[in-house]
């Protein structure tokens, strides 16, 4: 099968920032579309698909209706829940559960949160739809989690690198045949 890109745009910055944003639905800061809306620019995508969080979803319709393109709104984009961390600065939580959790985050989910394998299954299920060339503005950890569905990296390898708000990562991806998943190379990010 002919390969497709897949390119992940990280959704523009919150209202407010340093906290533990998972499923929390905070909006995006005023002005934040236009950096998405400049990258995406030229990518060639026959569709844009995002998270449901308005963080994300606000800038994939301004996307979709700057570029003419159909949006799907999809929850399984979303950010790891965060559980009783969610909403909540990183200072106020306890920092041993933080280092274990950002050592090991399938052993020492954030309490009540999700499990970095379960972020993966649910990544690996929405990247599994699509076909055809995309822009799919979500979340850093939602598309780390893409990364290492499609590349194999483990999750210390897919954190070594820096995602910033609006950043744009570009995967090539070749579905997988018959029961074998889809694999993939990065081929761009920009910040």
């Amino acid at each position: 099968m002919k390969p497709f890109d897949l390119h992940l745009l990280r959704h523009g910055p919150p209202l407010r920032t340093g906290l533990m944003l998972g499923h929390h639905d905070e909006p995006a800061a005023p002005g934040a579309h236009r950096a998405l809306i400049d990258h995406a620019e030229g990518l060639g995508a026959a569709q844009v698909v995002s998270s449901d969080l308005r963080r994300a979803s606000e800038g994939a319709r301004a996307i979709a209706d700057a570029r003419a393109l159909p949006l799907r709104i999809d929850p399984r984009w979303r950010e790891l829940d965060f559980g009783v961390w969610d909403g909540k600065p990183s200072a106020a939580l306890d920092p041993r559960q933080l280092r274990d959790f950002w050592s090991d985050p399938d052993a020492n989910p954030p309490p009540d949160g999700e499990r970095w394998s379960e972020l993966r299954n649910r990544i690996r299920d929405a990247i599994a739809e699509l076909d055809r060339t995309a822009i799919v503005v979500s979340h850093a950890g939602a598309m780390r989690a893409a990364v290492s569905v499609l590349t194999g990296l483990d999750h210390r390898a897919v954190w070594a690198f820096d995602l910033p708000y609006g950043a744009l990562l570009s995967i090539r991806v070749w579905r997988g045949e018959g029961s074998e998943p889809a694999s993939g190379q990065i081929v761009g990010l920009r910040t």
